[in-house]
């Protein structure tokens, strides 16, 4: 038995589009020559490329929730060239040039798609800031620096005054820019990308697979009114690719919180001072990320909680209790802005590593993943998807020889309960690390 997503129905990003046309559901017994699960960035890179390959081939799109509903449309809206994290620590200068490749790729190709179909999701080519509000913040920005000159990327320093009149606030002490980052709204372009797929994909929302048999050299997928059998299983499910028997002791389910504004009136925006349509992530990575939207909505996200439960794992007790804390960051910022509440609070899990190792490749016959995205799955979710379908089809280039080379294994977790017990506590020993950065 498969277990399924739950997101909440609070996601501000989701919220503030029109409602979306229905799709159909699988409602009867499907044959197809690619079954795609999963309709986010990854999912969607996947069908499309694999439409490209072969138009004449019957592909078949499948989402347990509507498009724009999952991880991919509850992310903050960031698009990072840069190597993220853990990842930008890697010893080998050569492996990170090949992500910097890898993810610049990838904003091409979104940044065409956006183009080419009028997607209208914010985008914009405004880089990003790494913010630190404490001596231990700019630390971590000096570290930063340094991997900063080691990789050759540009990058400048913004101090307080100038940063405050970009930010509107004087919390930081120091950011430092870097210029390849976009900024969108991720629901929209999620939506975008779904509504403007080849002809040859047909898409199946609200329609949950519930399990996955072999029959000879089919796969044979089983939903609630309805079977798919196809040859080729390309899954672009994240954590719950677990659920369908691979990679099940390998992926960690982190739920990461954000809550905004409604948009800011005229007077407020003058009370607020800065600028419209920035981003801002934390110098140290348990910080806050602060977010500006291009309507006028302030975003702030600061909150992990793991969940093996996926979104069965939080109650509204606890996301009530999220929002006060995403208030008190944001009143620290903004105590001028008292009277503008947050409208929304959402949650959206993702799948890290305990090696911070992406997944990608073939897992059985006639099955391919790209999985564990490591917390960048925009950038990453397109290329590999992409790459994943040329796997799949059998084209070799130096971009799908660059992500087999950067990709690997995710590391065995402990079983249970030690392995709540250590993420839980890893999680909340970062939190009290970074408390000066909340």
């Amino acid at each position: 038995m498969i277990h399924l997503p739950n997101d909440d129905n609070c996601c501000g990003w989701y919220a503030s589009l029109t409602p979306a046309t229905a799709q159909k559901k699988l409602t009867q017994d499907e044959k197809a020559d690619f079954v795609v699960v999963g309709a986010g960035f990854a999912g969607l890179a996947i069908a499309r490329r694999l439409a490209q390959h072969a138009p004449t081939a019957r592909i078949l799109l499948i989402d347990a929730q509507q498009v724009g509903q999952g991880a991919s449309g509850r992310n903050s809206g960031f698009v990072i060239d840069l190597p993220h994290k853990f990842a930008l620590e890697h010893p080998n200068p050569e492996h990170k040039q090949k992500i910097l490749r890898l993810n610049r790729y990838a904003i091409s190709q979104l940044a065409a798609l956006i183009e080419e179909h009028n997607i209208d999701c914010q985008w914009s080519a405004t880089g990003k800031y790494q913010g630190a509000v404490s001596e231990r913040g700019l630390e971590k920005l000096d570290h930063f620096a340094r991997l900063m000159r080691e990789l050759g990327e540009p990058w400048h320093n913004v101090e307080s005054k100038a940063l405050s009149e970009i930010l509107g606030t004087s919390y930081y002490q120091r950011a430092i820019y870097t210029p390849g980052s976009y900024l969108m709204q991720p629901a929209a372009l999620v939506r975008g990308l779904a509504d403007s797929l080849p002809d040859n994909v047909e898409r199946f929302e609200n329609s949950p697979i519930r399990s996955l048999t072999r029959e000879g050299k089919r796969w044979r997928l089983r939903g609630d009114h309805g079977t798919v059998s196809t040859p080729t299983l390309l899954l672009g499910t994240s954590i719950f690719t677990r659920e369908f028997g691979w990679l099940k002791n390998r992926l960690l389910p982190v739920m990461t919180f954000a809550s905004w504004t409604r948009p800011l009136n005229e007077a407020e925006r003058d009370s607020y001072g800065g600028q419209l349509n920035w981003g801002l992530t934390p110098a140290d990575h348990a910080g806050t990320t602060l977010r500006m939207t291009m309507d006028g909505r302030i975003m702030v996200r600061n909150t992990y909680k793991y969940v093996p439960r996926y979104g069965h794992s939080v109650s509204d007790h606890l996301r009530q209790k999220i929002q006060q804390e995403h208030r008190q960051a944001f009143l620290a910022r903004y105590p001028a802005l008292e009277a503008v509440h947050l409208s929304h609070t959402w949650g959206g899990t993702y799948a890290i590593s305990r090696n911070f190792t992406n997944f990608f490749g073939k897992l059985d016959d006639g099955v391919y993943a790209c999985a564990c995205d490591n917390g960048v799955g925009a950038a990453w979710g397109t290329v590999s998807g992409s790459l994943l379908a040329d796997l799949a089809a059998g084209i070799d280039s130096s971009l799908l020889a660059d992500i087999q080379t950067v990709t690997g294994m995710p590391a065995i977790n402990p079983p249970e309960p030690l392995l709540g017990l250590g993420v839980r506590s890893k999680i909340r020993f970062a939190k009290w690390q970074s408390r000066s950065e909340l």
